[in-house]
């Protein structure tokens, strides 16, 4: 049983990554905190370190989380691009960048990238973007990790408990059970794989 640090567990991909998540120890945090035991804001990065301080002895951190702008490329103002680069992109490096300080030797993390980074759609060039760095990210830094740490990116399409959601602006995409994106995050942490990109998709 390894104690895992899942952030953003009381959302839709939070909630399907720690179905394949229930036989460790899981800690939960969120932006909000509610329902969670921690409260974190990964883009500051003092909440970042407070949350792993607070937390103590981890073996993997999960993120699910990323806040992302949606607008046309015309009309995105550089404060929405850095709302979505803070968050989605900087956010998951920051994590990875203060949280190897702090997790234990042979340790793990898994971000979150997204399937629009290959498969784009309007509105979504800041998530399709940051969702491509986190890819490139992960596949490059894991050549640099030390301790025996590894890292990998999750990138899934939409899940079905998402769709009345995110489903009008994806016309013509197949949503995947949330259970599978689970199992993806499952790999990442109990596997041995590293630097990889595990895509969901239909």
């Amino acid at each position: 049983m390894k104690k895992v640090i899942v952030i953003g567990a009381s959302g839709k991909i939070g909630q399907a990554a720690l179905t394949g998540l229930g036989h460790h120890d899981v800690v939960t945090a969120s932006r909000s905190g509610n329902g969670c035991d921690y409260q974190v804001d990964i883009s500051d990065e003092a909440s970042i370190r407070s949350l792993f301080k607070e937390v103590g002895s981890f073996d993997a951190v999960v993120n699910t989380v990323g806040v992302c702008e949606y607008a046309d490329f015309v009309d995105m103002t550089e404060q929405q691009w850095m709302t979505t680069v803070m968050s989605k992109m900087m956010g998951q490096i920051n994590l990875v960048r203060i949280g190897q300080e702090y997790i234990n030797d042979g340790g793990s993390f898994s971000l979150i990238s997204g399937i629009l980074s290959s498969k784009p759609i309007a509105m979504a060039i800041a998530d399709a973007t940051t969702s491509g760095a986190i890819d490139t990210f992960v596949k490059c830094v894991a050549y640099e990790m030390p301790r025996g740490i590894r890292i990998n990116a999750i990138n899934p399409t939409v899940i079905d408990e998402a769709w009345d959601v995110y489903g009008e602006m994806m016309a013509g995409f197949q949503s995947v059970p949330g259970a599978l994106v689970g199992k993806a995050f499952e790999r990442s942490v109990d596997g041995f794989i590293t630097g990889e990109v595990i895509v969901v998709d239909a």
